[in-house]
């Protein structure tokens, strides 16, 4: 009988241990698909600057339908936007971002020295892991009353230039080293263009933080004569109302926006089979139209010949690389880090 009795005893423990375990598993699935393997849900951290935001509102809803019905898993995705240089050192700081998408390769190799990402990011995606791309553009007041037309009018007497800042913000690099180079193209040597440079940022009452703000404070606050921003915010402004006059100089830099995995998060996460999809789906034509449509120019050549799209963004003619002067290390060295030109500029200009 006591026999009976301790088998019985144990018989219950196991059936009760049984159904804990099985209400664990259905907890996990039930909350968070078992960190993506196989679960009905899986998380996304997505980090980005700060004017990819409208395409990625386009797009991640159809990667998470189209990802539904291959794999009956449902991804939520986190989203974060920013100035590219703030985004990075959150990610660095601490933010768990699965996947970065930033305005620079710089940013994404601070993230690698961070032991974040691993090397060789740049091979682990198509095109070299550049995604979005784009030009400088120059925006003027409607009439262009100061007669803007040329890089050089930016450093005339009473003009009014609106910017961002390098030190936050990845367009604003872009745009310093569109100037340098526009100055370089004419045939100024290093201490002309730096004359030069130099003149044009006397003309700039105050650095925004990015490329949005930037936008908000020509367009919305109506200050300045002129703005300097990347040629896909002009255009997404001028979808929501904004109709201003723009040149894309003939001399001009090619804008890549690199993306990356956050290798050490995907970890730990469980999620990278869904966050290198997602990667991947980024560089189809479906995704590409999308970056397309608010004024990124396609790296799908499909996209791209697209008569829409072929019309909507001209070839420039002489348009330079960071591999130009050197790639991102060498500029970052030479412009933009503490006491650097950019820096030597502004206390030139008591800035």
């Amino acid at each position: 009988m006591g026999e009976e009795q301790e088998t019985s005893k144990t018989r219950r423990s196991i059936q009760k241990k049984s159904f804990v375990a099985i209400l664990l598993l259905t907890a996990c699935i039930a909350i968070n698909g078992c960190a993506g393997n196989g679960g009905k849900t899986v998380e996304l951290t997505l980090v980005s600057f700060a004017v990819t935001k409208a395409a990625h509102e386009q797009i991640i809803p159809k990667f998470v339908e189209k990802w539904k019905k291959e794999r009956n898993q449902t991804v939520i995705f986190n989203q974060s936007y920013g100035p590219s240089g703030s985004q990075t050192r959150a990610v660095i700081d601490g933010l768990e971002a699965d996947v970065v998408h930033l305005a620079l390769a710089l940013d994404i190799n601070k993230i690698e020295k961070a032991g974040l990402i691993q090397p060789g990011w740049e091979k682990e995606a198509p095109n070299n892991a550049i995604v979005s791309k784009s030009v400088v553009a120059l925006v003027t007041r409607p009439g262009n009353p100061k007669n803007i037309k040329t890089w050089e009018d930016l450093a005339r007497n009473g003009v009014s230039l609106i910017t961002a800042d390098p030190r936050t913000s990845g367009v604003a690099r872009w745009s310093f080293l569109a100037l340098w180079n526009s100055a370089i193209k004419a045939g100024k040597d290093e201490a002309k263009a730096r004359e030069f440079v130099t003149k044009v940022y006397k003309n700039v009452p105050i650095l925004a933080r990015d490329a949005r703000e930037a936008s908000d404070v020509f367009f919305k606050q109506e200050q300045g004569d002129a703005l300097i921003n990347y040629e896909n915010e002009i255009i997404l402004a001028a979808q929501r109302g904004k109709q201003f006059p723009y040149i894309i100089p003939e001399v001009n830099i090619s804008i890549d926006n690199p993306i990356a995995i956050v290798d050490k998060n995907v970890d730990k996460h469980g999620n990278r089979e869904v966050a290198e999809a997602f990667v991947q789906y980024l560089f189809t034509p479906e995704a590409q139209q999308e970056f397309a449509k608010i004024g990124f120019r396609p790296v799908d050549a499909s996209v791209a010949g697209n008569k829409e799209f072929s019309k909507k963004y001209p070839a420039v003619k002489n348009i330079a690389t960071v591999q130009d002067y050197g790639g991102w290390e060498k500029i970052q060295k030479k412009f933009f880090e503490d006491g650097a030109i950019f820096d030597q500029i502004q206390s030139a200009n008591k800035k």
